[in-house]
């Protein structure tokens, strides 16, 4: 059967993180993004919209009203709506660190602001009626590790900040679960961040690239679940460690990103590493990607009933090389493994 429900979006992003201008692999500008997310088609079956994310040289988090509609337009342009977007926290992009109760923290709260009065724009544009606005802590867990209890307790309260800045706008936060930032980097302290922070608008962001490497310890190797010795053939043991995994944040989840992953860890150009991004099809993906979906998007497990948390659903494939993402089948395999996951965990 095929259901309406979630949406398939595809990420924008990719091409922007990972990438360097002068390099083999420079940014891939937003039209061609754009262009690759429409052309895709499988069966019948489209892509229904991008997420974005609000820095240069895509979407600028200081632009003007005419800018947003322009991009407004060229994504209603070629059939697609928008969902989610990236609040670009980091102090490189003129941000600041969550860790930081000083000028950091105002950096990181003004991008906040910013990034939601840009999703609002766009829902008043027509173009966008779900999604999430995406953040994360902006700081290393080497940091955090200097001080954890006192400072996972600084970044709750930059988040709770940020949340009361997004009720302004009627937005919802999401917590980026990726091991590189720090109070996130492990599962139990993901859990525990959100639950200090205490805000109805806020939530977590799964992508199952990334948050399998929770079940390795990666980066906290005091939360593994996983053994040392795991044998990747024991699907006993990996289904009861990722049923841990999940039954711990999938209450929390309100973006969800499919996604492949080798269980190993990557990083480009500025991005730091954390859990690599496979193709769909890749032969080295650990996860049989539509069984493990469920264990997200069902109550339960892949057995419950879909928990209807997301409306929209969107494959993160970052740090792809240029050249791999200029491929119409990659974007075709892509498709074909979203479609599936709707078909499998989806409602009307």
């Amino acid at each position: 059967m095929s259901y309406s429900f979630p949406k398939l979006h595809n990420a924008a992003w990719p091409g922007v993180v990972g990438k360097e201008p002068g390099t083999s692999n420079p940014p891939i500008d937003l039209d061609t993004m754009l262009d690759y997310t429409a052309a895709a088609e499988v069966d019948g079956e489209k892509f229904d919209g991008v997420d974005l994310f609000l820095s240069d040289p895509h979407v600028s988090i200081d632009a003007s009203d005419s800018d947003l509609e322009l991009i407004a337009r060229k994504v209603q342009n070629r059939g697609l709506v928008i969902g989610s977007v990236v609040a670009p926290v980091w102090p490189p992009t003129g941000g600041g660190s969550a860790m930081d109760p000083g000028p950091g923290r105002q950096a990181f709260l003004m991008q906040v602001r910013k990034a939601c009065r840009i999703s609002r724009a766009f829902n008043e544009l027509g173009v966008r009626s779900y999604g999430i606005v995406r953040i994360d802590s902006a700081c290393t867990p080497d940091a955090w590790y200097s001080d954890p209890e006192t400072n996972q307790k600084i970044i709750a309260e930059t988040f709770r900040l940020a949340c009361d800045i997004a009720a302004e706008y009627g937005e919802r936060l999401a917590a980026e679960g990726e091991i590189c930032w720090g109070g996130m980097h492990s599962w139990r302290r993901m859990v525990e961040l959100l639950t200090a922070v205490d805000r109805p608008n806020i939530g977590f962001q799964a992508d199952m690239a990334h948050t399998l490497l929770y079940a390795l310890g990666t980066n906290a190797p005091e939360d593994r679940i996983l053994p040392e010795d795991f044998d990747w053939s024991d699907d006993e043991v990996f289904d009861a460690a990722y049923t841990t995994l999940t039954d711990a944040l999938r209450p929390w989840t309100i973006d969800f990103h499919v996604a492949q992953n080798d269980a190993t860890v990557h990083g480009t150009g500025s991005h730091d590493k954390t859990g690599r991004h496979c193709l769909a099809k890749d032969p080295d993906g650990k996860l049989d990607i539509v069984k493990q979906a469920g264990y997200w998007l069902r109550e339960g497990g892949p057995d419950g009933q879909p928990t209807r948390a997301v409306q929209h659903i969107c494959w993160d494939g970052c740090m792809f090389p240029n050249d791999v993402m200029a491929r119409a089948e990659t974007w075709n395999d892509i498709l074909s493994v979203m479609v599936a996951v709707r078909n499998e965990h989806g409602w009307s």
